[in-house]
This record gives C-alpha cells, sequence and structure tokens, in this order.
C-alpha cells in the first residue's frame, strides 16, 4: 500500500501516508494529510495533530503506538490545495484500499471519524450538518464518534459550538484512556 502510485498526478507527487497493526483497538478516520503531514511522512504530525492529540488526551508516544492506534485517512496522500484549504482526498484512494486495511482490525473498540467525507464513508451520506451529526455524538457511542476536522481553520466553529468541549471531550478522553490503559 505504502508503494501506491495510482495518483501520479498529485501536486506533490503520490506519499501514501498512514499508520496500521492488525492488534491496533482505536481507529481513526481522518480526510486526507496536509502539506507539512506529507513533507513529514507522519499522519496528523501538524497543528491538526497537535489539537486531535489535545482533545483525546494523549501524548504523542501513545498516539503513535501503531499497536493501540491505527490511522487511516479516506486518501493517503497530500490531495493538493484547494479554495479553502486542502483539496478533497481523491476518490481513487478509498475504493482501492479501505476495506483491505479495514477488514483485519478486529480488536477495535472506538472508531474517530474526522470530517465530512470520512463521515460519508464510516455513516453513510446523510442529510444535515456536519454540526447536526456530530452534537449526536451519543447515538453510536462508544463504537463510534464523529469530530470535526482539529484544524486551526475550525477556531471559530469550536467558538460558536462551545458544548464540544464541555461535554463531548470529557467523554472521549475517558474513553480513550480507558483503551490506552488496556493491552
Amino acid at each position: 500500500m505504502r508503494a501506491c502510485r495510482a495518483c501520479t498526478d498529485l501536486p506533490l507527487g503520490p506519499r501514501p501516508i498512514l499508520q496500521w497493526s492488525p492488534s491496533a483497538r482505536l481507529l481513526i478516520a481522518g480526510q486526507a494529510p496536509g502539506r507539512v503531514t506529507h513533507e513529514r511522512g507522519r499522519p496528523f504530525d501538524d497543528a491538526s495533530g497537535e489539537r486531535l492529540r489535545e482533545w483525546l488526551g494523549v501524548t504523542p508516544a501513545q498516539f503513535y503506538d501503531d499497536a493501540r492506534v491505527a490511522i487511516i485517512p479516506m486518501g493517503f496522500c497530500f490531495p493538493g490545495s484547494g479554495k479553502s484549504g486542502d483539496a478533497p482526498p481523491r476518490p481513487e484512494c478509498a475504493p482501492l484500499w479501505r476495506d483491505l486495511l479495514l477488514a483485519p482490525l478486529t480488536s477495535l473498540e472506538l472508531t474517530i471519524v474526522i470530517g465530512r467525507y470520512a463521515a460519508d464513508w464510516h455513516f453513510g451520506a446523510r442529510r444535515g450538518s456536519l454540526t447536526d451529526h456530530v452534537r449526536d455524538w451519543r447515538v453510536e457511542w462508544p463504537r463510534r464518534i464523529l469530530l470535526p476536522h482539529p484544524s486551526p481553520r475550525n477556531n471559530g466553529w469550536l467558538a460558536r459550538n462551545q458544548w464540544f468541549e464541555r461535554d463531548l471531550l470529557p467523554e472521549l478522553r475517558a474513553r480513550v484512556a480507558a483503551l490506552m490503559g488496556a493491552r
């Protein structure tokens, strides 16, 4: 998979980035690597990753322990820049790789879905806003949860939706702490 070259026309070229082990108990299903992550070659190795680790209440060592945490984005390579941020994940990626990577993850106890593209794949296309779906986080809790993207571009969303940090994050941190403590 890391040698995939299905998208040779990408602005920075193909560089599939993921973290995976069949023993993982936590899955982070994101969108696609950003430019900084592409350059560094490690998932969420940027400002979004710092915020995500803060949301989860984990250290970098815990987060990058592939025996515990799988990080499988919808697109594995940086898709380029769009009008208001990065372009969407390339549509070729998910059909090529997701089922092959997800099937062996039989120890999963929590799937954290980040952003609209990942939400559509993991929850099915839904009507309504991403905010509405995040607000309904208890529907599939404690097995799955949808989060907004942890990008600094979402500071306005966080300011408008203070319930997220007040109500959802403490529950998420407690669940992740329990998963991190168990081997």
